[in-house]
């Protein structure tokens, strides 16, 4: 990791900075990527070694002497999926306001990659983290709050006072959606989406399971592993492969990537949407309106979801002591496109 910090004009070397400041070229590696395991003393002949030598770059030394850099790590859940894309631009747009850059991970709903970036973050000594938990990794959140690396919770409700978050009512927009497909004409409803270890896809499931049950109507559920388009063709073939009696007549997706890959699906299939199956997805992402049957869709602030998350996460490290944790709940909204327009069938003449 050190190699990063070495300046490429004066091209001084680790062992030179050891040489001058009278440590081990161990010592010197330490005080670049583990500050915290030396000591004051050596600390300080190390930097003033580096300052000497030109061995870091400005902007370097003063996050070594400082204990971190001038940049926040943002992990989400997939960065294929626009609505990730469109919440990171939110963060980045209130990060270049205090001047600071804005690191993008992908955990890939993977437990491993997601502790590795943790790791990574910490390493690399950022200020702040924003996250969407894929894991159960609120304690290593915790470890890091405690060395000084604040956490908010991003398109996730903190269930918990020790955290911010900033998060949609899902509960809330499941139930619009359900309602939505209740109201142009559905009898058999179904539920796409997947794992139920994330609690966006629990508490969308449960929003519209209520209002189901509050209608006195069925709600099948097609589990799928992940939120990936792919699941959603998939599940579309399935479902296309029933007997229409047995097939739901419309359809409420977890989110849209999976909302338009049974679009995609049913079409292959020669079902049509909405005559033969109605479709609403969730997120609302730029490619909901340009699909080939515009997608209805539960939308969300994305922009506004990462400005604020940033914003709550600055107050945070500039206001260590002062600072109040609070959860910022948004409201979803339904956005009604062709994909569930109420279908009414032509009258028959008769005789």
């Amino acid at each position: 990791m050190g190699g990063s910090y070495v300046s490429s004009g004066p091209g001084a070397k680790l062992k030179d900075v050891a040489a001058l400041a009278g440590v081990s070229v161990g010592t010197v590696s330490n005080v670049l990527n583990r500050p915290e395991q030396v000591s004051v003393d050596k600390k300080s002949r190390v930097l003033a070694a580096i300052d000497q030598l030109g061995f870091v770059r400005n902007e370097s030394a003063r996050s070594l002497r400082s204990g971190s850099t001038r940049s926040l790590g943002m992990l989400v859940l997939d960065v294929r999926n626009p609505f990730f894309t469109d919440v990171a631009l939110g963060a980045e747009n209130v990060a270049e306001d205090h001047k600071h850059s804005l690191i993008l991970a992908n955990s890939a709903e993977d437990t491993g990659r997601e502790l590795a970036y943790l790791d990574l973050f910490e390493q690399q000594r950022v200020q702040g983290v924003l996250i969407t938990p894929f894991g159960q990794v609120l304690e290593r959140l915790e470890t890091m709050r405690a060395r000084g690396i604040p956490s908010v919770l991003v398109d996730r409700l903190a269930r918990t006072d020790q955290f911010c978050s900033v998060s949609v009512d899902d509960v809330a927009g499941g139930a619009t959606a359900l309602t939505h497909l209740l109201s142009v004409g559905s009898v058999r409803p179904a539920f796409v989406g997947g794992p139920f270890t994330l609690q966006q896809v629990e508490d969308r499931y449960r929003g519209a399971a209520d209002a189901a049950e509050a209608a006195g109507v069925s709600l099948q559920l097609f589990e799928t592993p992940d939120l990936k388009f792919e699941r959603g063709r998939q599940i579309g073939d399935l479902i296309g492969n029933l007997q229409p009696d047995k097939r739901p007549d419309a359809v409420f997706a977890a989110n849209d990537q999976l909302a338009l890959g049974l679009l995609q699906s049913f079409a292959a299939n020669g079902l049509r949407v909405p005559e033969d199956i109605a479709i609403v997805g969730f997120d609302d992402i730029d490619f909901a309106s340009q699909s080939s049957i515009p997608l209805s869709s539960i939308s969300q602030p994305r922009h506004l979801i990462g400005e604020r998350a940033a914003q709550l996460l600055f107050d945070e490290i500039d206001d260590e002591n002062g600072h109040v944790h609070s959860q910022v709940v948004f409201t979803p909204e339904l956005v009604a496109r062709q994909s569930t327009r109420r279908h009414t069938p032509a009258i028959t003449q008769h005789g």
